[in-house]
């Protein structure tokens, strides 16, 4: 059999023995472009395994992917540990984060150093940390999660992104979220992290998501901290110019953008034939959220996988004058020759 893992994310098996072909790439003789390319890692591993890569940095790091690999306990439960009712559940939790003066502290210090290290892997590029975005059914699976979550019949638009983070039901873990961020900002020497805030519904959400923040030390521009923000509901296009007075700059979430444009649930097999980032609503948003976005002096990068799969996609974010494409890791190399001959065509 052939065992390949050079084509993109998923392994694949083959029967009998293939030929195949080893290429050398210079990376030093890679065309330059005036697009920032951009890289999607979920993990240090993952960033100091392309850290070679000529990428400009790190367009997108979800935090819910370190929580849920190495925290692996629900951020509520390890705040109200001592008091949980479930015996079982407290015993779990304290034999996880004994090392720690709290379990508290465990979250915190787990969660900045795993931040810090992807930060590291692209300094002083910057480093876009998206701050969790688990839906309610994924929290639930983590430890002591069933004891804070509600069952949602569509959690894909339930109680995710920005409403929780002032909530009262998961504020208290949102701000263990931003003591780590600080921590990897400030005590280590990280200042090349942006955050980025996703599923913001509102302006008032936004409001009150970034008075939290400011309460727990990440006051935007102090420190010349930036903070982001998803696009990917069609409030944050429709309202880009009253968003973009809130933030630093925005990132498209492609997948959910689709969903919610198109109203297709991105899970569904049925309909998988009809959602695609290209149909002219969401491309017309797209180019909608450039124009003014730009005309209010803020950046726009696009993050979802739109790019990655579809190459006149990517393509058509150049035309629009996007300023980055944060790619998956397999995508940079021929992303990047692409974009630079047409960035060179649409020079001449």
């Amino acid at each position: 059999m052939t065992l390949s893992c050079a084509e993109g994310e998923t392994g694949r098996v083959y029967r009998g023995r293939l030929e195949f072909e080893e290429e050398e790439i210079a990376l030093a003789e890679l065309p330059q472009t005036k697009t920032k390319i951009m890289l999607n890692i979920a993990s240090p591993d993952a960033a100091f395994r392309w850290w070679r890569l000529p990428a400009d940095g790190i367009g997108l790091a979800r935090m819910e992917f370190i929580i849920n690999n190495l925290v692996k306990i629900h951020p509520m439960a390890l705040v109200e540990c001592e008091e949980l009712e479930d015996s079982a559940i407290r015993q779990k939790i304290r034999k996880i984060t004994q090392h720690y003066p709290s379990p508290t502290d465990y979250f915190v210090d787990n969660l900045a150093m795993e931040i810090a290290q992807i930060a590291a892997s692209r300094y002083p590029d910057p480093v876009i940390v998206r701050t969790s975005d688990f839906k309610s059914n994924e929290y639930a699976q983590l430890i002591g999660g069933e004891l804070y979550e509600p069952g949602e019949e569509n959690p894909m638009i339930g109680f995710r992104g920005a409403s929780r983070y002032y909530s009262p039901a998961y504020r208290a873990g949102f701000e263990l979220e931003c003591r780590a961020i600080k921590q990897a900002r400030e005590q280590i020497g990280m200042n090349n992290i942006i955050v980025m805030i996703p599923f913001c519904r509102t302006l008032e959400e936004a409001d009150r998501v970034l008075e939290v923040m400011a309460d727990n030390g990440l006051e935007r521009g102090k420190d010349e901290l930036q903070i982001y923000v998803m696009a990917e509901i069609p409030s944050n296009i429709i309202l880009a110019r009253e968003f973009a007075r809130r933030f630093d700059g925005f990132s498209i979430g492609s997948n959910d953008l689709t969903q919610l444009v198109l109203g297709i649930d991105r899970d569904s097999e049925q309909l998988s034939e009809l959602f695609d980032e290209r149909n002219p609503a969401v491309t017309g948003m797209i180019e909608q959220l450039i124009k003014v976005a730009h005309e209010e002096g803020r950046k726009v990068g696009i993050c979802g996988q739109g790019p990655s799969d579809h190459p006149d996609f990517a393509e058509f974010l150049v035309e629009a004058g996007i300023d980055s494409i944060s790619l998956t890791p397999d995508r940079v190399i021929q992303t990047r020759n692409r974009i630079a001959a047409l960035e060179s065509r649409l020079g001449d």
